[in-house]
């Protein structure tokens, strides 16, 4: 195990944190936000991917797959809010988990009727199919461009939520909504703005991920529950948590394949009921 080893390790675990960011990221905010458990996110992560992949065998252009496909998914999240979600809100966590459910599985079937069962490639762009030499170690192109945009999505959506006037409503909504409508804000655009922006990231992070774990209908339940344990290990309604939650389960799950391979697929459970216990609102919870 030589330096070059533990830095492949290293970038590696940031990689997958950073994907974990951009689809977790979405999820809290609505979570946070709306009081809304929305088991579907993964759905629309697995969409964003298999329409990404249409659009490059029908464009041949994987940036325009990149930007055209969370815009689709945005779509559709805006028909299914005001179809379901918005009449949903308030029906209680344990009616929006049995629907939202309900939804995943619909979403996988459909997704096998239109493209079938099989997985599908989806070839990353020629400028980074290559690899880069970066201290004496070969990484491949692509994974370095994964790093580079879940740190550009933080550095944008920090300027957003922090910076903005949008960020400022949606932050006071986050802490206590119905105060905010009395100050004017309108809580109820908000929501349908935000769980739209949430559906899109998570569809980015689906065509983001296509390259490296290829596309398949199962793709999104096999996401949810890590997505799920960056939210509770973070907090709920919180940039910063987000951050924080999905560095810590990318690199303890990276680390703990290599470290304890025997343990591997308890490392990642094992924090999540360690937060539970130590700090059950999370680490950076947006709210009491």
């Amino acid at each position: 195990m030589t330096a070059a080893y533990w830095l492949t390790q290293l970038l590696n675990a940031l990689q997958y944190s950073m994907l974990l960011f951009v689809l977790s990221v979405g999820l809290t905010v609505v979570f946070g936000l709306m009081n809304f458990v929305n088991l579907a996110h993964g759905t629309f992560y697995a969409l964003g991917a298999f329409i990404g992949w249409s659009l490059l065998r029908a464009t041949g252009s994987f940036w325009l797959a990149l930007v055209g496909a969370p815009l689709l998914v945005a779509a559709i999240a805006a028909v299914l809010y005001g179809a379901m979600i918005a009449r949903m809100q308030r029906a209680g966590h344990l009616a929006q988990v049995l629907a939202t459910l309900g939804l995943v599985f619909m979403g996988v079937e459909v997704m096998r009727i239109i493209w079938g069962d099989f997985a599908l490639d989806f070839a990353a762009p020629p400028l980074l199919q290559g690899h880069v030499q970066l201290f004496g170690l070969v990484y491949p192109a692509y994974r370095l461009f994964v790093i580079a945009l879940g740190l550009l999505a933080m550095v944008a959506l920090w300027l957003l939520l922090e910076r903005t006037a949008l960020g400022a409503m949606v932050r006071a909504a986050v802490d206590h909504a119905d105060m905010a409508a009395a100050l004017g804000v309108r809580v109820d655009r908000l929501f349908f703005g935000m769980f739209c922006f949430g559906c899109a990231l998570a569809a980015l992070a689906g065509v983001v991920a296509a390259p490296i774990f290829s596309v398949y209908p199962g793709m999104g339940i096999e996401i949810l529950i890590p997505t799920l344990i960056v939210v509770v290990v973070g907090g709920l309604g919180s940039l910063k948590g987000a951050v924080a939650g999905s560095l810590l389960v990318g690199f303890v799950d990276t680390f703990g394949q290599v470290l304890l391979p025997q343990l591997a697929g308890i490392v990642v459970y094992a924090l999540l009921a360690l937060t539970l216990l130590l700090r059950p609102q999370g680490l950076f919870p947006a709210r009491a």
